[in-house]
């Protein structure tokens, strides 16, 4: 059970690599195709998404209350998505993704103050 936590946490940022490029690569790489293409594109990828998420949920929940998932779910999506933001998509850094991260930082606080599981 111990371990559930840090495969949960690396299966949900391989899933979240696959969402991020599924929900918003198709900006920047088929931004001339019709959006019904970019939509077919984006299926494909996140089936690959759903391939780990899904156990990463299922894992997660063995040591992890179902707001305490969700809570790692949106820290783990901010971690991937300002480097996808910053060097994929090339858009300018900001201090708003800190002050996200510090908001996140206090969510994590408040859900998990009583330990995992609890």
């Amino acid at each position: 059970m111990a371990q559930a936590i840090p495969v949960s946490i690396l299966l949900l940022a391989l899933s979240n690599v696959f969402m991020t490029f599924a929900w918003y690569a198709h900006l920047k790489n088929l931004s001339g195709s019709p959006w019904y293409l970019a939509a077919l594109v984006s299926w494909g990828i996140a089936f690959f998404e759903y391939m780990l998420q899904v156990p990463a949920n299922r894992i997660g929940y063995t040591a992890m209350t179902l707001p305490q998932l969700k809570i790692v779910q949106e820290v783990v999506t901010l971690t991937v998505f300002v480097p996808f933001v910053v060097y994929y998509m090339r858009q300018p850094i900001k201090l708003d993704y800190l002050w996200a991260a510090l908001c996140m930082l206090g969510a994590v606080y408040f859900i998990f103050r009583d330990g995992p599981g609890a």
